[in-house]
This record gives structure tokens, C-alpha cells and sequence, in this order.
């Protein structure tokens, strides 16, 4: 009998559909490796995965990782280079997609991660952008991958850490952004995509267990549900099968807490 799937695996498997084969992705931490490794074992066999770290692979770990600089990420890598390498892919205009996380994130998909309250005098500092700023602003597209509460899905962000679609349609183009944007943000909720004419996002597919309205409550602005809303897709019993064997203590899909 198959355990039902615990948030973070639902998290991953709406993550890994976000891949489309032979797309070139900036992976990331945490759940988005766990993305990888389903997509690449399911539907998406040639899409290339790149790590911030200069890691360049073809084939997921065999291993289970816990940071993107562990040996076993390493170990049958098609390229270990420089930060910089990996880098200048994105700029060049070679990545399709890219993962992030965050703080918070808004209804334009701006994404903070530096400071919470007042930048001068902060209440909390934050790690900062890493490669989360070239990220997006260079990928073709990137997704966010956060829980769902009012306080990480403001109104508006207290600061710009990592450009989304700024204060709405157009902003992109005008600071000379190339390409790219938000195309999702997935939670522990929910689906969101991003309305084209406006650049705010909209709620697209509910999460099993909870209801539209459930979502538009734990939201910190008054999100708008569209017209086609549906049910996310549920994680299929192979889906859960290859996430738990690429994560088998639970470190990243909270299943140590669920036994």
C-alpha cells in the first residue's frame, strides 16, 4: 500500500512537470533536486541539468543530496567548471528554466530574499541572492518553489532581491531585462501561473486537501482564481516511488515526520 504523499512530494512532482524534455534547467536546492531527478526519470529523459556550483548533468544523482556540492553530484557530472561558466550560459540566453526559493514573493513574482522590514535598520537579514538575481533575469522563465502564508506571499515584497515582473505588464522590457520572468509559483497549496496582460499571478490548480478558497485566505493579497482552476495533478504511485528511492530517510520530503 502506497503512504499518501506528503506536501513536499506533491510540492516535487508539480515541480518536475515545469520540465520539458531537452530543456537546459538551473536546478537549485532542496526540492527542486528532487524535481530534476523525477523529470529525468519520467517524462523529461533529456533535459540537462545545471548547478550553480558549476556542476553540469546529463543523469541525476545515483545518490541522495543534500547540498548540490556533495561528492555523489560530482561523481558522473558531463562537467565540473567555473561558477562562472554556468553563469555565462545563463547570460548567454542557454537556460530554459530555473528554480527558486525565497522569502517572500509577490503577486508579480518578485522574490526577497535580503531583508525583512526596514533595509536601513532590518529585523531579519537574509542570506542574500546567490545566483537567484541572474537567475531571474536571464533564464527564459523560472519558477518558485515556497509554503503558502500570508507573510511569504505579500502584496508586495519589502525588497527586490530577484526581479519578477516588477510593478506589472511591461516592466521587463523597460529596465532592459531580455527575457524571461515567472511562470509559476508552487506551494504547499497551490498553483499559481501569471496572467500575460498584466504580470500578476492567478491562482491555476489547488493542491488534494484544500479548497480555492483555503488559498485565496493564506494569501497576503486578493488573489484572483482562474477561469480554468482545477485540481493539481495528485503524484502518481511511480512518481512517489522514484521520489522516496532518490530520498529514502525523508531529509527533503518530510516523510521522517509522516511515520
Amino acid at each position: 500500500m502506497t503512504l499518501a504523499p506528503t506536501p513536499a512530494e506533491v510540492m516535487i512532482a508539480a515541480a518536475a512537470r515545469e520540465i520539458r524534455d531537452g530543456e537546459v534547467v538551473f536546478v537549485g536546492m532542496r526540492l527542486p533536486l528532487l524535481a530534476f531527478a523525477l523529470a529525468k526519470r519520467t517524462h523529461a529523459p533529456r533535459a540537462v541539468g545545471l548547478f550553480e556550483n558549476g556542476i553540469i548533468r546529463e543523469t541525476p544523482s545515483s545518490a541522495m543530496l543534500h547540498t548540490m556540492g556533495d561528492p555523489p553530484n560530482i561523481e558522473g557530472a558531463r562537467m565540473c567548471c567555473r561558477m562562472t561558466t554556468v553563469m555565462g550560459l545563463l547570460q548567454r540566453g542557454d537556460v530554459d528554466l530555473g528554480f527558486l526559493g525565497g522569502a517572500e514573493v509577490d503577486r508579480f513574482g518578485n522574490i526577497n530574499t535580503s531583508y525583512i522590514g526596514d533595509p536601513k535598520r532590518p529585523e531579519v537579514k537574509l542570506p542574500g541572492s546567490g545566483g537567484a538575481a541572474d537567475i531571474a533575469s536571464l533564464a527564459k522563465r523560472y519558477v518558485v518553489v515556497i509554503d503558502h502564508a500570508p507573510r511569504r506571499l505579500p502584496r508586495r515584497v519589502g525588497y527586490v532581491t530577484s526581479p519578477g515582473n516588477g510593478d506589472g505588464p511591461g516592466w521587463r522590457s523597460r529596465v532592459g531585462l531580455p527575457r524571461g520572468g515567472p511562470s509559476a509559483i508552487i506551494t504547499d497549496r497551490a498553483t499559481l501561473r501569471f496572467y500575460p496582460s498584466s504580470g500578476e499571478a492567478y491562482l491555476a490548480s489547488v493542491h488534494d486537501g484544500f479548497t480555492a478558497e483555503d488559498v485565496v485566505a493564506q494569501t497576503g493579497w486578493e488573489l484572483k482564481i482562474g477561469s480554468d482552476c482545477a485540481a493539481t495533478i495528485a503524484p502518481t504511485t511511480e512518481e512517489l516511488r522514484i521520489v522516496r528511492e532518490c530520498d529514502p530517510q525523508g531529509f527533503w520530503t518530510g516523510r521522517r515526520e509522516s511515520r
